[in-house]
């Protein structure tokens, strides 16, 4: 019974993953451009007033959300679509970036390592159940790792409007 409920659920991911299909010329174009250095996905945006992702942790406290342009480390990256990444936040962990209503993906070869300067609103929120299944399956964990997320989380993420690949 748990593993057809496992199934189950795997399946309906997989469904709702493949439903985000590209809206815009933009996104096609941008899943198709290759991650050569400084690729600019999104809008464009001067690198100006650049926090690292430490800083950012510290600007961030004790307020709502953040407008700021960031540079960090890419830890992981959705090999599925290109829908999101992970980027380090030094001792602090990680922190998710997505990008605006799905306006734009980032290449789906594996960045982690790759250097990003970012741009747009850094917020805490509390990430479910379902979401946090989705992003794992994205980033091709193991079913048991999947199932193993019982627990909404709150993290500090990022929806970015402009990204730049180092």
């Amino acid at each position: 019974m748990k593993k057809a409920t496992l199934l189950l659920c795997l399946a309906a991911i997989t469904f709702a993953c493949n439903q985000h299909q590209p809206a815009t010329q933009a996104e096609a174009t941008s899943e198709t451009q290759s991650a050569a250095p400084d690729s600019t996905f999104g809008a464009s945006f001067a690198e100006e007033n650049v926090l690292s992702a430490t800083e950012l942790v510290k600007a961030v406290a004790g307020q709502d959300s953040l407008q700021a342009t960031v540079a960090a480390e890419i830890k992981e990256s959705c090999q599925s679509k290109g829908c999101w990444m992970d980027v380090k936040l030094g001792d602090e962990g990680n922190m998710k970036v997505t990008f605006r209503d799905y306006g734009f993906f980032v290449p789906t070869q594996d960045l982690a390592g790759r250097q990003v300067v970012f741009t747009g609103t850094a917020k805490r929120e509390l990430v479910s159940v379902e979401d946090l299944r989705h992003f794992a399956q994205d980033a091709g964990k193991s079913a048991e790792e999947i199932a193993a997320i019982t627990e909404p989380r709150e993290e500090l993420r990022f929806v970015a409007d402009g990204v730049i690949l180092k």
